[in-house]
């Protein structure tokens, strides 16, 4: 645990981000044990950058607050108490989107068919009804360089990303930002449906029915304003509490 943090905030955000990855998990939205989700705690007394990360190796539904790995900005472990390490290759996109956007607490990156077939056509995600108008004009896109292990693309990524927290990484997946864990994960799973309604609509071989710019950049603003009041003003989250009383029923450990 860093130097000074207060231990119920790092305990809220072990149990967050451990409810993060089984919510994942129950909604077939993780790889095997690939891709991550990762969270930013306090800074140390030095200052020092540290993130919790799932050990290696496990897969997401193994997951715990207590088997929670903590690395520093390029991944070395600091604290490991599972033992497994983690893959640092692995983190290597979310050191970068950590380091330059500061408002992003949690970066969760997914390789979902949906998401991937989605992020695999040159039309990106389309604001075809409720689901996808909340990303209208918030998505932003990075082309395909090859499994993400080469440090200098960090720069690229995080350029493409610019201000936006929805990032589909061309012909790959996806990549939410979240000033909290939960709108993290609120936008993983929106995005999903939305991913999924795409293809199941365009799947049909009937004339999709694209809203208008004026409808989805309204809804957008809506969708906005309800995350804003929660992340900003401090309102209660009705969501994240039920996603949480779900874990409590069918996913227990994710606490220990």
């Amino acid at each position: 645990m860093p130097d000074g943090a207060p231990t119920s905030t790092v305990q809220t955000l072990r149990r967050d981000l451990a409810a993060a990855y089984r919510l994942i998990a129950l909604e077939g939205m993780d790889d095997g044990i690939y891709t991550h989700i990762s969270a930013r705690l306090p800074d140390g007394a030095e200052g020092e950058k540290r993130f919790l990360l799932n050990p290696f190796g496990l897969r997401f539904d193994e997951v715990t607050a207590a088997n929670l790995v903590t690395v520093d900005e390029t991944g070395a472990v600091i604290d490991d108490p599972h033992g497994a390490g983690v893959n640092a290759a692995g983190f290597t996109i979310h050191s970068a989107v950590h380091m330059a956007r500061h408002d992003a607490l949690c970066v969760l990156h997914t390789h979902t068919v949906a998401g991937v077939a989605v992020s695999s056509v040159k039309e990106g995600l389309l604001s075809l009804n409720q689901w996808s108008a909340q990303f209208h004009g918030r998505v932003a896109y990075h082309a395909y360089e090859g499994i993400a292990l080469d440090l200098a693309e960090r720069e690229r990524i995080v350029a493409d990303l610019g201000e936006r927290q929805v990032m589909l990484l061309r012909n790959h997946g996806t990549l939410l930002l979240g000033r909290s864990v939960s709108e993290a994960v609120k936008l993983a799973l929106n995005l999903e449906r939305s991913c999924k309604a795409q293809v199941a609509a365009l799947g049909m071989g009937l004339t999709a029915d694209v809203l208008p710019e004026e409808v989805a950049e309204h809804t957008a603003r809506q969708y906005q304003h309800a995350y804003d009041s929660v992340e900003l003003r401090g309102k209660p989250d009705p969501e994240w509490a039920a996603h949480l009383r779900r874990l409590e029923a069918q996913a227990p450990d994710y606490r220990g």
